[in-house]
């Protein structure tokens, strides 16, 4: 079923960076069968002003991910700042894509999990991203259907799922907009979600350090290296994050985490690495301004 609720009055209320006079895009709903999540899958899509009238016109597309707890509405916070860089000319005109993840209440992580216990039901979710999302919506829509025309973004665990996708990924993304991400290293906290709900689980076994390990952006560098692609990041966080009580946690504040990540990135060959630390929390203040930053800086690398 798909739905056709256009949103673009709510963007405006939600997002107060947006130019009261610039040309204003819409936020729909939609949906598709999916066989490998056996439901229906659903997403939010952004389509800009003056999309009707170019009909030969192809399109970059980002694709946006929503934190823990969250659902694809949660991004109305954040993608009205299309409309004022698309009418001011930072960015070109782009389809944007959140999609909706219900696993993602329990912190699925945005991978597919290897837990078989029954309390807390996963799904496929990477797959069923690469091998139905993306196809779905380049069939769907006029995108430029190529690495070079896509960017990935996310905020806390969507900014780890960015993060993962784009490095496990390579050949399907040009840029990566990380938000403070959940990324912990070289093991999350006692108290992390990632630990609780099976997202990094194995059999009966809530959580494997190898297989999270496995799956964690160090471990992903030495394939990334091996593509020999480019892949433009821009990594955002605020100076207020939660602070870890524990003192042997201190490392694994979000804020440290997203330091070290960027000092890391930064060494990687062909991996183009920016960071911005902002005043404030874990919340859309600081998720609003990085992602308008770094879409400023990402659309320097899109077609136009």
């Amino acid at each position: 079923m798909r739905f056709l609720l256009t949103f673009t009055l709510l963007l405006v209320m939600m997002n107060p960076l947006a130019a009261q006079d610039a040309p204003r895009g819409t936020a729909t709903t939609a949906s598709f069968e999916s066989e490998t999540l056996s439901r229906a899958y659903e997403y939010f899509v952004y389509l800009p002003a003056g999309y009707e009238a170019n009909a030969d016109r192809r399109y970059p597309v980002i694709y946006l991910l929503h934190g823990r707890g969250d659902d694809y509405y949660a991004w109305l916070n954040g993608i009205g700042v299309l409309d004022t860089l698309i009418a001011a000319g930072d960015i070109p005109p782009v389809i944007a894509i959140m999609p909706d993840v219900p696993s993602s209440d329990r912190a699925s992580y945005y991978i597919d999990s290897a837990y078989t216990g029954a309390d807390f039901p996963t799904e496929p979710v990477e797959t069923a991203f690469f091998n139905e999302l993306i196809p779905y919506v380049d069939a769907t829509y006029p995108t430029i259907a190529t690495r070079e025309g896509r960017v990935i973004g996310g905020y806390s665990m969507g900014g780890y799922g960015a993060l993962r996708y784009a490095l496990a990924h390579p050949d399907a993304f040009i840029g990566a907009i990380v938000l403070s991400p959940a990324v912990y290293t070289p093991q999350p906290p006692q108290d992390s979600s990632t630990r609780l709900f099976g997202a990094f689980g194995v059999g009966e076994m809530l959580f494997d350090e190898a297989r999270y390990a496995s799956l964690n952006y160090p471990a992903l560098f030495e394939s990334f290296v091996t593509s020999n692609l480019a892949l433009y990041m821009f990594i955002a966080v605020g100076d207020d994050e939660w602070k870890n009580p524990a003192p042997e946690d201190y490392l694994h504040d979000i804020d440290l985490e997203a330091h070290l990540l960027y000092n890391r990135a930064r060494r990687v060959p062909k991996l183009l690495a920016e960071l911005r630390v902002y005043d404030g929390g874990h919340d859309w203040n600081v998720w609003r301004r990085g992602f308008e930053e770094g879409l400023r800086y990402i659309s320097r690398f899109l077609p136009k």
